[in-house]
């Protein structure tokens, strides 16, 4: 199976460099600065369950991609999603599946339109990843899963070649036949914890400590409440698990929204927390942590895209 990874990012660099360990075909797209880092330093992996030292990755840079892959994993950020689409058109022949690990559910649509929906696969994974300055990833703690399968939850030929290209690499997949379902799961969790970390600038256990822990809980009613209403409630497991993850005591685990926050870089807004209040209905007042929410991550934003108008040289 030819795989082509869009992005050697966090994610991209993770799952493609731990396939490529495993001895899978897999290209890296990459923009120029990137695939001259890494014809440099190679791709570089820092993980608890062991390092991977790529000395030369296959890349390739979009004006030579020429032919179809078998698969295409996408891990790219929501407002990079639409230049992604561009770079990698050339690879989506009439077989090809595309494997998207985004978070939330617009880009599914997005996807459909410009490909077709029977080319889209549903995908999540659960990892917490970083590039660090010297282009390296750092796999932040022991969670590398990724789930996938088609948006129907019937086991095609296609996705068990997947599941058979995945099978061996040093992270943990399964074949899933409710992959939406856990796809929305996934979503109430992260619109709650962007939203209330990015509220109250800290950690779930700092906003536990400070007393606000209902906070937490209550706003992620609000996207359960969402999801039930568009057709996947959340099951008892997956809300329980969310639950005592948003209001453990002590927890250091934050949104990786707020960091992008913290560091002055964009956010995914509109596609964590704006598609998610824009699929409640009409009634706006029914979600009222929600909206406050989404209000604070535009008011971001918009001061974001003020100081980047006003900045010397601009």
């Amino acid at each position: 199976m030819r795989i082509l990874i869009v992005g050697a990012g966090a994610l991209g660099g993770y799952f493609g460099g731990r396939l490529k360990e495993a001895g899978r075909d897999v290209t890296f797209l990459v923009r120029p600065r990137r695939a001259e880092q890494l014809a440099k330093t190679g791709l570089v992996i820092k993980s608890p369950n062991g390092d991977v030292n790529i000395p030369a990755p296959q890349t390739i840079l979009a004006e030579k991609l020429k032919a179809p892959f078998d698969l295409v994993l996408l891990s790219c950020k929501a407002y990079d999603l639409q230049s992604a689409m561009d770079s990698f058109v050339p690879a989506v022949g009439v077989n090809t599946a595309i494997l998207p690990l985004l978070n939330g559910m617009k880009h599914m649509d997005v996807l459909a339109a410009r490909f077709g929906a029977g080319a889209v696969l549903g995908g999540q994974c659960i990892i917490s990843a970083t590039l660090d300055p010297e282009g390296r990833v750092l796999h932040l703690n022991d969670l590398h899963f990724l789930s996938f399968g088609e948006q129907n939850g019937v086991k095609s030929a296609r996705t068990a070649a997947v599941a058979e290209a995945f099978a061996g690499a040093k992270f943990e997949s399964q074949l899933s036949t409710a992959i939406l379902q856990e796809m929305w799961e996934k979503w109430a969790f992260i619109a709650a914890a962007a939203g209330i970390c990015c509220l109250m600038r800290g950690a779930f256990g700092d906003i536990v400590a400070a007393g606000g822990g209902h906070y937490a809980s209550d706003m992620f009613a609000e996207c359960c409440a969402i999801a039930g209403k568009s057709g996947f409630p959340l099951r008892e497991t997956a809300r329980g698990r969310s639950i005592g993850m948003l209001t453990a005591a002590g927890s250091p685990i934050a949104a990786s929204m707020l960091r992008d926050i913290e560091r002055g870089a964009p956010i995914e807004a509109d596609h964590i927390v704006g598609d998610l209040l824009a699929r409640g209905g009409d009634r706006p007042s029914d979600y009222p942590l929600l909206q406050i929410a989404f209000a604070h991550l535009r008011t971001y934003e918009a001061r974001r895209k003020r100081e980047q108008a006003s900045a010397p040289g601009r």
